[in-house]
């Protein structure tokens, strides 16, 4: 193991003595308390052997994270609070540890329901976001409220009553998120907010002809090269999306929309890094009609795009209500509100669906408040709400492999995938579902 001296290893743990190897410490990572005691070819670092290395803190969790290291199994015993252990994985850089542990590799087809948290502001929760780090956030009306990986919850983030639109993690400690205007103050927009302290840390500005503009930022989404993305809003002609570099909060370029064409109302963004374009959805009911196009800002040009304009009436019952692009595939994905998926080719100019129905569980029936089906992609698998449920889709056929249901909590209005979990935000009772793949047993 990269020239590893199996050396023995005694620490003084709050008073307790342990023994271990160089081997065993080694498994925690280069970035961890104990990889700082290896060299740089991983080779342990010279001790006092009279002496072992005393460590101010808790025993009892020290004896848990090391048998981790040493079996890759996780055994919290009755005695040691969870919130403790994670505390004290945190402070030896072995938290990532703790969690693999805890749950295994997401796969849509092996989920299972692990918890449920209620809202505090029941029936107004509009949308979810998984955080990188098994983390979430909700917003409510002009909250955003941020939980971490354990479900503990920070400071909520509080817009002064500007409607939140959209939220999106840059990192574990970085969140941006999308308000609606405030008529009258001149205020708006977009902020970066500390995820930990829901402190304000920056504003977005939006500039026209050289002037500052009051605006409404809408869907969100960011490029890999560190660029934020935003449909935007103004009062006269700043209508489009708008883009900003992450780390200097500098806006760099904007797209207008077109006449005829709806940018700044969108309601889906995404990057596509093998296109060098961004998905635009602006889709039913926002608009009376939908609209979905790739930018390719480089060019300032609309280098695909599909309407449902002049559509045949009874186009109506397949009204797309998301869309998300598969690069694998080439080709978009949509969904109606009976679950009905729809394929269109991203190398084909004409743009239209091929439609494949799937369930018609609501059997052309609505409830009075419906929630719209959302898409998500991910690892290779795509996923759709319907109704108090989320369908789940492999292979290169689509074909639907399992559905995570819960009964309580209503219809589903939002769901989010990241940080190796699914959250589910329900309607009703504003209570949000973590869904986890357990781990693979070891024999």
């Amino acid at each position: 193991m990269m020239g590893i001296q199996r050396d023995r290893v005694r620490f003084n743990v709050g008073g307790r003595t342990f023994e271990t190897t160089s081997t065993t410490l080694a498994n925690a990572g280069r970035n961890s308390f104990f990889g700082a005691l290896f060299d740089g070819n991983w080779n342990l670092q010279p001790m006092n052997s009279n002496s072992d290395l005393f460590i101010d803190r808790n025993p009892d969790c020290f004896a848990v994270l090391l048998d981790l290291l040493r079996t890759g199994e996780l055994y919290i015993p009755p005695t040691v609070p969870e919130k403790l252990l994670c505390r004290e994985a945190q402070f030896y850089g072995v938290l990532d540890h703790v969690r693999a542990a805890k749950w295994g590799q997401f796969d849509g087809n092996r989920l299972r329901l692990s918890r449920s948290i209620t809202g505090p502001a029941p029936g107004d929760g509009t949308a979810i976001r998984a955080g990188p780090n098994g983390g979430c956030c909700v917003a409510h009306g002009s909250m955003v409220h941020v939980y971490d990986w354990m479900m503990e919850e920070h400071p909520p983030i509080n817009l002064d009553y500007q409607r939140v639109n959209d939220a999106g993690w840059i990192d574990s400690e970085s969140l941006v998120i999308s308000a609606c205007e405030r008529l009258g103050t001149g205020d708006g927009g977009m902020g970066l907010f500390s995820s930990s302290t829901g402190e304000l840390r920056y504003k977005f500005q939006v500039s026209h002809d050289n002037q500052i503009k009051s605006y409404t930022a809408g869907a969100l989404t960011f490029s890999s090269d560190y660029k934020i993305f935003s449909s935007c809003k103004g009062r006269s002609n700043e209508y489009g999306v708008g883009v900003w570099d992450q780390i200097t909060g500098k806006q760099i370029d904007f797209f207008y929309e077109s006449p005829g064409w709806s940018l700044g109302d969108a309601d889906k963004l995404q990057w596509l890094n093998g296109y060098n374009c961004l998905l635009v959805a602006t889709l039913f009911p926002r608009k009376d009609n939908c609209y979905i196009s790739l930018l390719d800002f480089r060019e300032k040009n609309m280098v695909w795009s599909w309407s449902d304009i002049g559509a045949p009436i009874t186009f109506d019952e397949k009204r797309v209500r998301d869309a998300i692009a598969m690069e694998g595939s080439n080709s978009i994905c949509v969904v109606n509100e009976y679950e009905d998926l729809g394929f269109m080719d991203l190398r084909s100019a004409a743009g239209s669906v091929r439609w494949s129905s799937r369930s018609r569980l609501m059997n052309g029936k609505m409830s009075d408040e419906p929630c719209y089906p959302k898409l998500a992609l991910h690892d290779g698998q795509l996923f759709s709400s319907m109704s108090d449920c989320i369908s789940v889709f492999s292979g290169p056929d689509w074909v639907l492999t399992s559905r995570l249901r819960r009964g309580q909590g209503g219809s589903i209005c939002d769901f989010s995938i990241g940080g190796d979990r699914l959250f589910a935000l329900h309607s009703e009772e504003n209570v949000f579902d973590i869904w986890e793949t357990p781990p693979t047993s070891v024999l």
